[in-house]
C-alpha cells in the first residue's frame, strides 16, 4: 500500500482496469445512489447543479438527476461509447434535467465555480495523480460547494470460503491496478487526497457494498467469472505478470463456485468524503 497521499505527477500508463467490456457494464447498472452514494442523501436539496465525473453508464447520474430536480445534472466519462449509453439511459427514463459528454477529469473544461456538487464515485482509483484530479474539481465547484467521493478499498475486501482462485483474483487485481497507474486501496487515502488539494473541511465515512443472497453471489460471481476472462483485466493480468491463462481460468471456477454456495459472502469496503469548498 502506498501511504504517502503525494502521486506522481505522470505514469507511464493510466487505464481502466477492466476496460469497458460488457460484463463491467452490466455489473454498473446495479448501482444507484442508495446503494452507492448514501452518504451524499443529506445534502441533495432539489435545484442544485451537479457533476458527476467518470459517470459510466449513468444510472447514478440519472438518478441524482431525479433528486435534484429541476436543477441541471451533468455527467462526463472518457468512452464516447460509455456516454452514448448513459444519454440512451437517460431518455429511455424520461430524465430530461441530465446531459452526457465525453470530459477528462484533470482538465473538466467548465468555467470556475460553474457547479454546487461535484460528485466522482469509484474514479480516483484508476488516477495516476488523484490529487491534481481533485484540485480540478475544487476549482469548477462554487464558494460552499461540495466535493462527494467515493472509492473501494480493496485492502479490506472480505470473502467466504478463502478459495484459492480468490486469494489469486485478489493478488492479481491489487497488481494490476498499480501497474496502471491506480491505486486499489483508494478508499483510505480520500481524506488525505483531498486535504492535499486544498479542502480544509472533509467530511470521512465509510460504508460496505454486501453480496450474500442467492441473487446477489449469482450476478456478482457471474460478474467477475466472465471479467476474469474476457475483459482487459485478464490481458493486463498477463501483460504484467501477475497470471497466466491457467491462472485466470482457476479465478474464473472460484467466482462461479462461490457464487453457488449458499455459505457464500463477500464484503467490500468503501471510503467517502464530503469536502466543502
Amino acid at each position: 500500500m502506498i501511504d504517502e497521499p503525494a502521486r506522481p505527477e505522470t505514469a507511464p500508463r493510466e487505464q481502466y482496469t477492466h476496460g469497458h467490456h460488457e460484463s463491467v457494464l452490466r455489473s454498473h447498472t446495479w448501482r444507484t445512489v442508495a446503494n452507492s452514494a448514501a452518504y451524499l442523501i443529506p445534502h441533495l436539496d432539489a435545484g442544485l447543479t451537479l457533476l458527476d465525473v467518470g459517470c459510466g453508464s449513468g444510472t447514478v447520474t440519472v438518478d441524482l438527476a431525479r433528486r435534484l430536480y429541476p436543477g441541471q445534472v451533468t455527467g462526463i466519462d472518457a468512452s464516447e461509447q460509455i456516454v452514448l449509453r448513459a444519454a440512451g439511459l437517460a431518455f429511455d427514463e424520461g430524465v430530461r434535467n441530465v446531459s452526457f459528454r465525453v470530459g477528462d477529469a484533470y482538465a473538466l473544461g467548465f468555467a470556475d465555480a460553474s457547479f454546487d456538487i461535484v460528485h466522482a464515485h469509484q474514479v480516483l482509483q484508476h488516477l495516476a495523480n488523484p490529487v491534481a484530479a481533485l484540485r480540478e474539481f475544487r476549482r469548477v465547484l462554487r464558494p460552499g460547494g461540495i466535493l462527494a467521493a467515493r472509492d473501494v478499498d480493496s485492502g479490506g475486501v472480505m470473502y467466504y470460503p478463502k478459495l484459492q482462485g480468490l486469494q489469486l483474483w485478489e493478488s492479481a487485481f491489487r497488481d494490476v491496478q498499480y501497474w496502471n497507474g491506480g491505486d486499489p486501496d483508494a478508499g483510505r487515502a480520500l481524506k488525505a487526497w483531498a486535504r492535499k488539494a486544498g479542502f480544509t473541511d472533509v467530511a470521512s465515512s465509510a460504508s460496505l457494498w454486501c453480496f450474500a443472497s442467492d441473487v446477489e453471489r449469482e450476478w456478482w460471481g457471474q460478474s467477475w467469472a466472465e471479467r476474469v476472462i474476457e475483459s482487459d483485466f485478464a490481458a493486463h493480468a498477463i501483460e504484467v505478470g501477475a497470471a497466466d491463462l491457467a491462472d485466470l481460468r482457476m479465478m474464473q471456477a472460484a467466482w462461479l463456485q462461490w457464487a453457488g454456495d449458499p455459505d457464500g459472502w463477500c464484503g467490500i469496503p468503501h471510503g467517502e468524503i464530503v469536502a466543502r469548498k
